[in-house]
Order: C-alpha cells, then sequence, then structure tokens
C-alpha cells in the first residue's frame, strides 16, 4: 500500500502572528503583529511600536510572505512609507482570530452578556433575579447570537427586552433618593404615582422634601428631566435592587413616628409589600411556610437551617462535610453533637495508631 509522501514546501511559515487587515481602493493590505499586542495598543497600554510589530513590513499577503506593491501603496495610502502605513493599518484594520479563539471570544462574551443580563433583572411573581444557568438556557432558547463588534451592554438590553416577548421577566428597579422643595411636592407625587414607582421612605428637612423610591430604569430619563424642572436633586442609590431572602424592601424606612396622614396615599403600596414580606418572615419561624422550609432543609444532614447565611455557612461546617462522608459510605447522618463526639473518636483512634509500635 502507497503512502502519502510529504515534501517539504519552500516557504517558512509564520507562527504566533497576528494579522492585521485592511482593505482600501479594492486592495487588501496586511501587516504581522504579536499576539495580544495588537489590543494593548489600541487600549493604550503599549506604547512601543517595535513591541507590536513584528516587521515594518505592508504585506498583501503575510501567511505567504506576498509583500505590498509599492504602486499599490501609494494609490491606496498616498505614500509608500512602510511605517505610517503599518500604524494606519495598526489603527484601522481588523485583526485576524483563529478559530478558536474567536470560539473562546464569542463564550467569553456571551456569560459577560447573560451576567449582565441576570444583574438587571429579576422574576415579576417572586422579585428575585433568575440564576446565570437559567439565564443562558433562555438566551438559546430565543437563539440568541453574539456579535463581537457590538458592546455587551447594548446586546444586554436587547437580549432583555426579547426575553420580555416570551418569558416572566421585566427590568430590576431602581433605587432613587428625590429631593425637592415643599412646594413641588405635589407635581412630584402625581409623577411618581403615574411611574408606578414605590416611595421606600420619606423625610422632610425645613422646606424640602426627601423621597427614596425604588424606579422602573426606564423611566430615569423622565425623572432626571422632572427633578431639573422641580429645581430638585437627584441621587442614585443603587443601579440595581433584588429583594433578597435576609433583606426588607423599606430598609431606608426610619421614619415610622411621622404622621400617617402625611404619606397614607405614595406609601400604601410599600406599606402592604412590607406586611406581606413580614407576614412570611412570622410563617418561616413558626414553621409554617413550607417554601421557605424546604429551602432551608439539609437533606445530608437531615436538620432545618436558620436564614439564607447560616445554610450557606452550614455547608462548609464540619458537621456537614463529615455526613458527606458517611453518605458515600451509605450511613445515617449523625447530629452535631454525635458528629463531633463521633470526629474526636476518629482522631484518637488516628493518634492511637500513628504512636503504637
Amino acid at each position: 500500500m502507497s503512502k502519502t509522501l510529504v515534501q517539504p514546501i519552500g516557504q517558512k511559515r509564520l507562527t504566533n502572528v497576528a494579522v492585521v487587515r485592511l482593505k482600501k481602493q479594492g486592495i487588501r493590505f496586511e501587516i504581522a503583529c504579536y499576539k495580544n499586542k495588537v489590543l494593548s495598543w489600541r487600549s493604550g497600554v503599549e506604547k512601543d511600536l517595535d513591541e507590536v510589530l513584528q516587521s515594518h513590513t505592508v504585506y498583501s499577503n503575510v501567511s505567504k510572505g506576498v509583500l505590498a506593491k509599492s504602486k499599490d501603496l501609494v494609490k491606496a495610502f498616498g505614500t509608500d512609507n512602510q511605517e505610517n502605513i503599518c500604524l494606519e493599518i495598526l489603527d484601522k484594520g481588523e485583526l485576524q482570530v483563529a478559530g478558536k479563539e474567536r470560539e473562546s471570544q464569542l463564550s467569553s462574551q456571551f456569560r459577560d452578556i447573560a451576567t449582565m443580563v441576570m444583574q438587571k433583572t429579576i422574576n415579576p411573581e417572586t422579585h428575585r433575579p433568575y440564576t446565570i444557568s437559567m439565564i443562558e438556557r433562555l438566551m438559546h432558547e430565543i437563539h440568541f447570537a453574539v456579535d463581537p463588534h457590538s458592546s455587551s451592554k447594548k446586546q444586554a438590553l436587547d437580549v432583555i427586552r426579547e426575553l420580555q416577548k416570551h418569558f416572566p421577566i421585566k427590568r430590576s428597579p431602581m433605587r432613587l433618593r428625590l429631593t425637592v422643595p415643599e412646594q413641588n411636592t405635589s407635581s412630584l407625587f402625581e409623577k411618581i404615582n403615574n411611574w408606578n414607582a414605590s416611595i421606600s421612605s420619606r423625610e422632610e428637612s425645613g422646606s424640602q422634601l426627601s423621597l427614596i423610591c425604588e424606579l422602573d430604569p426606564s423611566m430615569f430619563r423622565n425623572c432626571d428631566a422632572l427633578m431639573r424642572n422641580l429645581q430638585g436633586r437627584l441621587e442614585i442609590l443603587a443601579v440595581n435592587v433584588h429583594v433578597d431572602s435576609d433583606t426588607q424592601v423599606d430598609n431606608y424606612d426610619d421614619h415610622e413616628d411621622e404622621p400617617s396622614t402625611v404619606h397614607k396615599d405614595p406609601v400604601g403600596p410599600v406599606v402592604q409589600l412590607s406586611e406581606k414580606l413580614q407576614k412570611q418572615g412570622i410563617q418561616a419561624k413558626n414553621g409554617i411556610s413550607q417554601a421557605e422550609a424546604k429551602q432551608n432543609q439539609c437533606s445530608t444532614c437531615n436538620a432545618s437551617i436558620g436564614n439564607a447565611k447560616e445554610y450557606r455557612e452550614h455547608f462548609k461546617s464540619d458537621w456537614h462535610k463529615h455526613n458527606l462522608r458517611r453518605k458515600t459510605r451509605q450511613l445515617p447522618p449523625l447530629t452535631a453533637e454525635e458528629c463531633m463526639a463521633d470526629m474526636e473518636l476518629g482522631d484518637s483512634k488516628a493518634d492511637l495508631k500513628e504512636y503504637s509500635f
């Protein structure tokens, strides 16, 4: 059986080269650069041109080593100065990326976009953010494709608008502090009600009224314009607000002694939400809320843990790790006291084994 005869070729293929290509006047020009240096040059980190270019030569095809003709350089750039042309190609040209590198960059950008979407959105039913894996799955379901020439933030906003057409998802509200003169409060309350914004707290200081409210991000520009017209001040406290299991919406409400008639209408929805969350907390504490009990139940240790923070810390404890090892050996779980006794007994046996003769 004849085998393929491999003959050496009469050219030296360039390796570890990043090619920057620019097409001008219908002619293709290329320069050979070092990898990972082109982006550093364009971002201003790298200042030495010799650290970026492998050679101050303009090619028509770098991989084949074909140099660009002088008449083509003069026709396209108006000069045959190789260094000036290299600088223009380096600034305006398109960086050629290998298949695996392009795939890695697209995968990384896809992950960044999914992270932004997770941070900017919540589930309208639970008011909690979706997990990153669920966001990625939803993005695959709407057949989202990453555009490497567009910013991740712009694409994340486009993804949110597309997801809202098919799934229960909405933008997480912004938390703002609004300060206006007292004579303009009626106009402010009217707009806040029209925007369906919820007020977390209010404070009257002299002739000014200060409100902390949660507003949909799409209304931020309108709110900013309104505060300018009312000669007020706007301050961003949080870009994205998520309701976690161990936090409350009314953390900023430090003025409980104010008369209820002053803020009855604007604070009504917030009071209802606060009472609802407080009721859920009491139910979880008494063991009535099954969802909360299920969330804080460790099946490995067969025990109920406290709040979400204690639940996370439990998985790092020696008690949980010891029961995990017992579970792999198909042994029943131990309580915290039994676990400590078993671990001390194991240490004693290890010491006796180490010092036995």
